[in-house]
Parts: structure tokens; C-alpha cells; sequence
């Protein structure tokens, strides 16, 4: 039986590439959803926008589990930086999740019984690979390890990503932590909160919920998630960089794109890139 993703994401432009790129697609509109499926790389699909909040993507994640049958949930989008060796544009690999404004232990007196919940390790695993493969480095290094000259840099500027751009500093990737919260987090009270309550490295307003109906349903995930702003700025504000918020879309979609391309390679179902 050929495997089905899910990939969801909280606003549209950070699933319009998905949509875009599923071959025989079609449209559904069901359960206050807009629902794109087909092919791509020997995978079914189905992507949809769940909208903001924990509540939109559980709801969205859990109908995409009992009415198409997935396999696994990918959400990728923009998520509000925490960790200050993290820059915009650079991404983070959701190895755990963290509810913000949640009392976990009550969470966890009912199935699967968690206070945190993860991505699947072989999702991230590959999401690394293919990070690594587009010229990104890995924030936890040690500065020196990550100079010109570096094994680090070498592979990075190496990367077709680079060749042509090797003076620019590479962007950086994490596999950590995201906190999630049902409100957007601005402001250094706030944010200094949500660092000692969760220890997390980027917020954002959907991940958890995801990653925790996956582990409900005993299916794979992965959250995947480009850092847009600092956690700094109000929402307004935020809002009217709309060409900034496109491009760091466009940047998780497309790497959530190359993670099922070489997922596809690594099962058989297609000869997929070197990426």
C-alpha cells in the first residue's frame, strides 16, 4: 500500500508550494478544510492550512489521520526565534515539543500519558541530512568548528545551495526545542517567560498539538519550523512584512519538499536527489 503524508501548516503561504508541486491533484473541501491530495516522489499526499492555534491543528491533523488514512504528519512553517544563536532564516528540527500554557501533568493522565511529545527520530534524522545537504550548519557547534576554513564550512560551501554565495555567512539549523502556545509571543517579559518555563528554542502556536495527536494516533511526525523574527515585535507589525514571512515559507515548504523527496529514495519508492 502506498504511504500517505499529511502536511499542514498554520497559514496558506506556508503550504501554497506543497500545493503547487502534488501531481493529479485534487481539491476537497471537508470539515472546515481545504484539502489538496495526490502524488509526489511514490507518496500520496494531502496538505492542507489548519489555521493558528492548538485547537485548529489538532482538529486538522486528527480528521487528515481518520479520513485519508495517514501515515505520518509533517507540519513545517515560520515560528518567532528564542535562542540567540539562531538568526532569522535559520530553521529548527522540533526533536521536542513543549506546551507553553498547559498544565502537562493533567495532559498526561489521559493517552498516550506524555508531558512533552517529539518528533519521530528517523524524520529528524533525515531533515538533518537534508539541512546538511543544502548548505546549512548546525547551530549547536562551537563557533571555531564553523569558521572558513572548517570541516563544517567546507561541506557547507560545498553545497549546490552555496557555491555560487560562499562568502555569505551559511544559515544554521538545530534539532531542539519548540514551544507552543495559543498566543503569539512578543515582548521581553513574555519571552523571557516562556525560555525558563520550557527551555525552548523557537514559539510558535501548533507543533505540540500536532506531534501530540501523532503520538495519539502511534503514527510518525516531524515539526519543522524557519525562524521569522526574534520574538520582538508585535503581531501588526509582524504581519506587514509580507515578502519577509513568503520567503521564510517558501523556505520551510521547500525543505519539507526535499525531506519526502530523499524519505522516497531511502524506502525505494523513488531515485531521489542529491539534497
Amino acid at each position: 500500500m502506498t504511504p500517505t503524508i499529511a502536511i499542514i501548516g498554520a497559514l496558506e503561504k506556508e503550504v501554497r508550494q506543497i500545493y503547487q508541486e502534488i501531481e493529479h491533484g485534487t481539491v476537497a473541501e471537508e470539515a472546515g478544510l481545504t484539502i489538496v491530495g495526490g502524488e509526489y516522489h511514490g507518496f500520496n499526499l494531502v496538505a492542507t492550512t489548519a489555521g493558528m492555534g492548538t485547537v485548529n491543528a489538532a482538529a486538522a491533523s486528527q480528521y487528515l489521520v481518520t479520513r485519508y488514512g495517514a501515515n505520518a504528519l509533517i507540519f513545517s512553517g515560520i515560528a518567532g526565534g528564542l535562542n540567540p544563536a539562531l538568526h532569522i532564516g535559520d530553521v529548527v528540527i522540533g526533536e521536542r515539543l513543549r506546551y507553553i500554557d498547559t498544565d502537562t501533568s493533567l495532559i498526561a493522565e489521559s493517552a498516550p500519558g506524555l508531558e512533552e511529545f517529539t518528533s519521530s527520530d528517523y524524520l529528524v534524522d533525515v531533515a538533518e541530512e537534508v539541512l546538511v545537504a543544502h548548505g546549512y550548519i548546525d547551530a549547536a557547534l562551537d563557533e571555531r568548528l564553523t569558521a572558513p576554513g572548517s570541516a563544517a564550512r567546507e561541506i557547507a560551501d560545498a553545497s549546490p545551495y552555496r557555491r555560487n554565495n560562499t562568502d555569505a555567512e551559511p544559515q544554521r539549523y538545530l534539532r531542539g526545542t519548540i514551544a507552543t502556545g495559543n498566543r503569539f509571543i512578543t515582548g521581553d517579559e513574555l519571552r523571557r517567560a516562556v525560555i525558563e518555563a520550557t527551555g525552548a528554542d523557537c514559539a510558535e502556536m501548533e507543533g505540540a498539538a500536532v506531534a501530540h495527536v501523532a503520538a495519539k494516533c502511534g503514527i510518525d511526525c516531524l515539526v519543522l519550523r524557519a525562524i521569522s523574527d526574534n520574538c520582538d515585535e508585535a503581531y501588526d507589525a509582524f504581519c506587514e512584512r509580507t515578502f519577509d514571512l513568503d520567503e521564510y515559507a517558501r523556505s520551510a515548504s521547500g525543505l519539507t519538499l526535499a525531506i519526502i523527496r530523499r524519505l522516497a529514495g531511502k524506502l525505494g519508492l523513488r531515485d531521489h536527489d542529491a539534497e
